[in-house]
């Protein structure tokens, strides 16, 4: 079975030149028996359903059955301004629901997808109301589109699942390595397959020699021969090619009647392995449990500690590969480890963040192919944990605190390199590891930090504004000189540490630096004065970044500052007392493991 991906009849700038009515017939008129559409599919929010509006009128001038036509729409996507929003909540999917099916004319939907699984809404929540939407006979069936195997399986125990739409061609094989294909083939599940010439690449296609070779031989194109792969794949696999040309719609009738040879399979999966996982089943690809080596996976998030297991199997005579070491893409690593197991190397270990399940496939297949079983090392290594292994291991490599630019530049070259956002998207897109991925075993390892080793001393750590200092004219942030005021019992309760042998530092944020409404050197005059009042040495640092998703280290609760702090005066920083109002000073002793004070209870004794 092959559908027709209706999207860009609607979103295409040039809509109005087309004709979808006559496209939309020619598809059906070649076979096509399923229309994939949304309510999104339009320019903008006020033009919601023109795809689905489309449809209805194609359909109702059609002379064929109509009754064997099945129209899948989608709902759980805003449109404001031309955007694409993602909106899981129940509230907005049953007013979706219920304008596509005015806009379809119909009495039900004969299959209603989630568009995307809101990051903000859990998907059982999603789901849940579109089973009572089932439940009340506005739809016959229920799909879910862009989802891990880990949210289709939550999906399915609030209610029966019959599709799932993802994106899989030549070109993309995210979908089959991600184990999304192998689910759904095994629970009798359709998979639908969108892009499946590889969207706005797919004029390489008719670049690639061997879909050309086979395609000339069958006396088809390049586009068809692809299309004909995908569905040779799994009958349960239906690709829905999008058309906004007739000649493009007829040329989908063609795909059904090209009967691939085993000969072809072959080549094909020489060039598309991953094809073979959704052909092949992986009984037949596994090793068997006496299998001889030992490949091992160590995943965690960036800064877990993953290159300290590695040279522990290292010193025992594991092989290494490591992205980080040799640059470029984790998939590049694929060749040596196949040649090195093919030379009879039998152990091995590959260390990197693999958060995914599609990250992890390669190097279990690999190892498959050659006999090997596969063992999974994963560090739960927390956020904080990790913050502060990237933060010192950035120090010691530079001898301080990089700011955002230099770690964008930095980071092209070295992968050790890195922002946060790094960490919160590892986290973001974590599919813990199973051993049904193809794991002989799967050891979870928590990250234990040791006493800090060979480092002594004290410090005192504050927050600049309204703690170490007030401002005269009882502003929030103190932005000129002679709006400093430090109150005598602070004066003297600082004076006090310091002569106990306690070091003072504090730290501002200034984002009207980075706005371009105040210069470096402002902040700076205001930190000498802050000096002169106080009368006591102390190191005084700011963040001049701006607000929204952190791109540098410096902003707490992120501990950069301070960690650079510390290293400069090797101090061990779980010694340290934070002083500071609010909860990102809390939550910066919490990832510190240091004592933290309010500034009544610290300035009053």
């Amino acid at each position: 079975m092959i559908g027709l991906g209706c999207m860009r009849l609607s979103t295409v700038s040039h809509r109005d030149s087309l004709d979808p009515e006559r496209v939309i017939h020619a598809a059906l008129d070649a076979g096509v028996r399923l229309l994939d559409t949304a309510d999104a599919y339009c320019l903008g929010e006020s033009d919601v359903g023109h795809n689905e509006r489309l449809i209805a009128g194609a359909l109702r001038t059609w002379t064929g059955d109509r009754s064997t036509i099945e129209v899948a729409t989608k709902g759980g996507l805003r449109r404001p301004g031309g955007r694409w929003e993602p909106d899981g909540r129940a509230k907005h999917l049953v007013a979706a629901s219920e304008a596509s099916l005015v806009a379809l004319d119909v009495d039900a939907i004969d299959l209603y997808q989630l568009h995307v699984v809101d990051p903000r809404t859990a998907i059982e929540t999603s789901v849940r109301a579109l089973a009572k939407l089932q439940a009340q006979g506005m739809i016959r069936r229920i799909g879910l589109c862009n989802v891990t195997v880990g949210q289709l399986e939550i999906a399915r125990t609030v209610a029966e699942i019959s599709s799932v739409q993802v994106s899989i061609s030549v070109l993309d094989d995210e979908a089959l390595r991600g184990g999304v294909a192998e689910y759904c083939r095994d629970e009798a599940i359709r998979l639908l397959a969108y892009r499946p010439l590889g969207g706005e690449r797919a004029t390489r296609l008719l670049r690639d020699p061997v879909l050309s070779e086979i395609a000339a031989e069958h006396g088809v194109t390049p586009f068809e021969l692809a299309l004909a792969w995908l569905s040779d794949l799994h009958p349960g696999v239906v690709p829905l090619p999008g058309a906004t040309r007739e000649v493009t719609a007829r040329s989908i009738g063609r795909v059904a009647g090209i009967a691939l040879t085993e000969a072809d399979r072959e080549r094909l999966d020489r060039r598309f392995p991953a094809g073979r996982l959704l052909r092949v089943l992986r009984s037949v690809r596994r090793p068997p449990p006496n299998a001889a080596g030992d490949v091992v996976l160590v995943m965690g998030m960036p800064a877990a500690g993953k290159s300290t297991v590695a040279r522990e199997l290292e010193a025992i005579g594991y092989d290494r590969l490591n992205r980080d070491a040799r640059g470029g893409a984790i998939s590049e690593l694929i060749p040596e480890l196949t040649a090195g197991l093919a030379l009879g190397k039998r152990h091995w270990v590959l260390d990197n963040t693999y958060p995914t399940r599609q990250a992890r496939n390669e190097v279990i297949e690999c190892a498959w192919a050659a006999g090997a079983p596969v063992r999974c090392v994963w560090l739960k290594t927390n956020i904080a944990d990790g913050q502060i292994n990237a933060i010192e291991r950035l120090i010691e490599m530079l001898g301080r605190l990089p700011g955002p630019e230099e770690l964008r530049d930095l980071g092209r070259r070295d992968p050790r390199c890195f922002g946060p956002d790094a960490q919160f998207r590892y986290e973001r897109t974590l599919e813990p590891p199973v051993e049904q991925e193809g794991f002989a075993v799967v050891e979870e390892l928590a990250f234990t930090r040791l006493p800090s080793q060979g480092l002594d001393g004290r410090a005192i750590i504050l927050e600049y504004d309204g703690v170490l200092c007030e401002s005269a004219s009882s502003e929030a942030a103190i932005v000129a000189a002679e709006d400093v005021t430090i109150g005598p019992v602070r004066r003297d309760t600082l004076a006090r540490y310091h002569r106990d042998g306690w070091r003072l530092f504090a730290s501002a944020w200034r984002p009207q630096v980075g706005r371009g409404e105040l210069s470096a050197e402002v902040v700076e005059r205001c930190f000498e004065r802050t000096r002169e009042l106080l009368g006591l040495p102390i190191d005084l640092r700011h963040c001049p970044h701006v607000a929204g998703p952190p791109v540098c280290w410096c902003r707490k609760p992120l501990p950069g500052l301070v960690l650079e702090f510390a290293a400069r005066h090797r101090l061990p920083v779980e010694q340290c007392i934070i002083v500071g109002r609010g909860a990102a000073d809390r939550t910066l002793a919490h990832r510190l493991g240091a004592r933290y004070l309010e500034p009544e209870e610290f300035f009053s004794g």
